[in-house]
């Protein structure tokens, strides 16, 4: 289950993501709710993705990368 935690401290490298509009506001109403940035809502979402992956070698591969570990 994915659960909402105030991790990736150094999260410093910016990015341009284009979202639709609802999606955008889902997320918006999301991070309010639980008192985080947008941001930071969207990168454990992508995390969250990434490790619950079906091809279980690509997400050990993909995992590495973000937890640093290449």
């Amino acid at each position: 289950m994915f659960k909402i935690k105030n991790d990736f401290c150094r999260r410093n490298i910016a990015r341009t993501i284009r979202f639709t509009a609802p999606l955008l506001q889902q997320l918006k109403e999301t991070a309010q709710q639980n008192n985080i940035s947008l941001s930071l809502l969207v990168l454990q979402c992508c995390k969250y993705a990434l490790e619950h992956m079906e091809n279980t070698l690509n997400r050990q591969h993909t995992i590495g990368h973000i937890q640093g570990n290449d």
